[in-house]
């Protein structure tokens, strides 16, 4: 996919966007000002951007419990996800769904959710949607490799790929299941591979390099909205953060994390690589990190100064008036 420079230096600016709100999530999650689990996913921003830089305002997407990348990359506004993070009444689900179950169906986001592998048949559901109503929107549903060892991955890529569901599988494979190394968990080599038992396409790909990421999937969503049904993306990629936010991470050393860092950032990969094709200089990205930096900091204060629910509101929104 051939990108223009605006369009790559609006993917660089998502990435950052990303990486400063999730290190200020960490930092008020340590300062106890967030209930509950959080889930990081820093590091992984070059397959969350790359996967949904094609998809349209209208397509819908299934995040995880390590979601708020997805979410933001969906269109979502951080204001609203930091006040949701703080159980405050302005966030997007009222403060009721907190770091792991935010929504927003006006953006096509159907939900985030702390079910591993929760997420694959509510997206058979708004796939079957789409094609009964005809139009040619896609669904896109992210998952872990942890998640495509549950029963829901194979009933669900099974029921699209009969159906020809406009659907794209996106396993973000981060190396780590919780705390089980992929490579000792998955049989027969990849999540991709599983794809030829469904008769669909999968594809592997470098998780840390963006532009690699929004070719292939940019091909999967292109084949899902022309109506020849699902494809399994498998992007390889790294969480520096443990499973969740106090994990001690005894399962793998330092050593493993900092070199990966080292070597394959997506955020640093991208950088580089904008300053060889003159795109962007080191002070124009300068500026943009001091931007979004003051952008993440009024929006973290918008959350903050947000009020609480009421204790009555507990009951409210538990029913849909149809």
């Amino acid at each position: 996919m051939n990108l223009s420079n605006d369009e790559k230096i609006a993917l660089f600016k998502k990435m950052i966007l990303i990486r400063l709100f999730e290190e200020k999530i960490e930092f008020y999650f340590y300062e106890k000002l967030i209930p509950g689990f959080v889930h990081l996913s820093i590091g992984q921003e070059a397959s969350t951007v790359g996967s949904c830089a094609s998809l349209r305002p209208d397509d819908y997407i299934i995040s995880t419990h390590r979601g708020h990348a997805h979410i933001l990359s969906k269109g979502a506004e951080p204001k609203y996800m930091f006040a949701e993070c703080f159980g405050r009444t302005t966030g997007y689900c009222k403060g009721k769904g907190g770091s792991m179950h935010i929504a927003d169906f006006s953006k096509g986001i159907l939900g985030a959710n702390g079910v591993v592998g929760g997420g694959f048949p509510i997206m058979v559901g708004a796939g079957l949607s789409i094609k009964l109503r005809k139009t040619d929107q896609v669904g896109m549903v992210f998952f872990g490799d942890g998640a495509s060892n549950r029963g829901t991955f194979h009933e669900a890529v099974n029921m699209a790929a009969v159906f020809k569901l406009p659907i794209v599988y996106v396993c973000e494979n981060n190396r780590w299941a919780s705390t089980s190394p992929a490579e000792k968990m998955i049989a027969g080599g990849s999540i991709a591979n599983r794809a030829n038992a469904y008769g669909i396409p999968g594809y592997t790909v470098d998780g840390s390099n963006i532009l690699d990421v929004v070719d292939v999937v940019t091909e999967a969503i292109e084949r899902a909205r022309s109506g020849k049904g699902p494809t399994i993306v498998e992007t390889e990629t790294y969480r520096y953060k443990g499973h969740y936010e106090g994990d001690r991470q005894k399962y793998r050393t330092q050593e493993e994390i900092h070199n990966y860092r080292i070597t394959r950032d997506p955020i640093d990969r991208f950088e580089t690589l904008l300053i060889a094709e003159g795109v962007l200089t080191k002070e124009s990205i300068e500026a943009i990190w001091a931007e979004i930096k003051i952008f993440i900091e009024e929006s973290a204060q918008f959350g903050l100064d947000s009020p609480f629910p009421e204790p009555e509101d507990a009951l409210n929104d538990l029913f849909v008036n149809p």
